[in-house]
């Protein structure tokens, strides 16, 4: 309520507000601008009726005021300069006339050399029924194929029939029929032989002409000033002469492009059933994300992909059944060492304690020897024959021995000589 000093209060505008809109309520001017008479009718002043009866044969008499004051808009073109991105669609764009030049797109005004069906460019099939009252589904099959291909849209194209002797499709034709249609493929295939035949030979004559035809001609002109005063004419029409060397005027060799094969056969799928979540989970696929090239296709550096890898975070641990794999085998090699060389020590004893045997027993025969050749007998020595052929078989028996001793230390000294140059190192 308070005002500020030389402003006036809200209440004086508000009256002022009320008082002008009254007037302009009053004014007969302004009530027709507001409420127009066409659209206060008496139907919409009066409350609506609780029961209406509507006779269908009596038109409605604000529907029939309603038509008959619509109005009429007729859809034109733009105007010449203001077509940009503007395109013509239907019939009713080109106004009842003809193509625009600074349209860029095919027109077709008054549905002109349009080869597509006129005025109709729907997608809608009519409705058809076969001979059993059914509806035929199978048009939407058949939309957009060639007439003569042969499309199985039910189960009953997928089912042999049974051979009936009275179907009229299964009728064998009769003899003449056969005969004439035998003597048309026999003619047709002399003729197409003919012609390769000729045409492969090097020289060949001209074809033979057919005879010549006698037509008989009346004009329907008639009269002296006319075809000579003649009321007839007998006309003689000859084939044209064919030049034998004249070169082929058209090209006959072109490839044509194989038809289409036959309509594959129907797939009669179970009905639709709605996804679960799982199965969508399980069907989606990641996207495939490569280590070797980034998005634009460049390709990533080894440190920067192995950087990515995260391989870098990861604590490498080494089993402890590796150093215990290692110990074993370090000890196994030690103790095979160890039996080897003891191997080697025990075989080296054998083989020195049998070369002193045999050295002590070729001694103790050389002692033999050489107290035999100085003339002192052993306590067995009695002189007679028998004992001279005993002696000279001991002394037979020592000779071979010192031959073998010989060769053995022969055979040893070439062999440690051979192992002295084999390993000059170990010497």
């Amino acid at each position: 309520r308070a005002t500020v000093k030389g402003q006036k209060p809200l209440g004086f505008w508000c009256v002022k507000f009320l008082v002008l809109f009254s007037l302009l309520l009053l004014s007969p001017v302004s009530s027709k601008r507001i409420f127009p008479p066409s659209k206060m009718s008496l139907t919409k002043l009066l409350p609506r009726p609780a029961h209406v009866t509507v006779d269908p044969d009596e038109p409605s008499v604000d529907a029939a005021y309603a038509q008959l004051t619509r109005p009429t808009v007729k859809k034109e073109p733009p105007p010449y300069g203001h077509r940009k991105n503007w395109v013509p669609r239907s019939l009713a764009d080109f106004g009842d006339g003809g193509a625009f030049p600074e349209v860029h797109v095919a027109q077709y005004p008054m549905n002109m050399a349009n080869k597509s069906k006129p005025g109709s460019s729907s997608a809608v099939v009519p409705l058809q029924l076969d001979a059993s009252g059914k509806v035929k589904y199978d048009v939407l099959a058949r939309m957009g194929q060639r007439k003569d291909k042969v499309v199985h849209s039910s189960l009953e194209a997928m089912v042999s029939r049974g051979v009936r002797p009275s179907d009229p499709e299964l009728v064998r034709p009769e003899e003449e029929e056969v005969e004439k249609v035998t003597e048309e493929t026999r003619l047709a295939l002399e003729k197409l032989t003919n012609k390769k035949i000729s045409a492969a030979m090097p020289v060949r004559a001209a074809d033979k002409q057919a005879p010549a035809q006698y037509i008989r001609y009346t004009p329907a002109q008639q009269g002296v000033a006319y075809n000579s005063g003649a009321k007839q004419r007998i006309i003689r029409m000859v084939e044209a002469q064919k030049d034998p060397m004249e070169p082929p005027r058209f090209k006959v060799n072109q490839k044509i492009p194989r038809g289409p094969p036959s309509p594959p056969a129907p797939v009669l799928h179970s009905p639709t059933r709605k996804v679960t979540v799982k199965e969508q989970q399980e069907w989606k696929i990641p996207p495939c994300i490569s280590n070797w090239k980034n998005p634009r296709g460049f390709t990533i550096p080894l440190d920067k992909r192995l950087a990515a890898d995260g391989r870098g975070l990861q604590d490498h641990t080494i089993n402890d059944n590796f150093a215990k794999l290692a110990q074993a085998l370090y000890t196994a090699d030690r103790e095979a060492r160890k039996a080897i060389s003891l191997r080697s020590t025990m075989e080296k004893k054998v083989a020195q304690k049998e070369r002193e045997g045999k050295e002590d027993r070729l001694r103790d025969l050389a002692k033999v020897a050489r107290d035999k050749r100085i003339g002192i007998h052993g306590p067995s020595g009695a002189g007679g024959e028998g004992e001279e052929g005993e002696e000279e078989e001991g002394v037979a028996e020592e000779a071979r021995g010192r031959d073998v001793l010989r060769h053995e230390r022969h055979r040893e000294r070439e062999r440690e000589r051979r192992l002295a140059r084999a390993h000059p190192d170990k010497r």
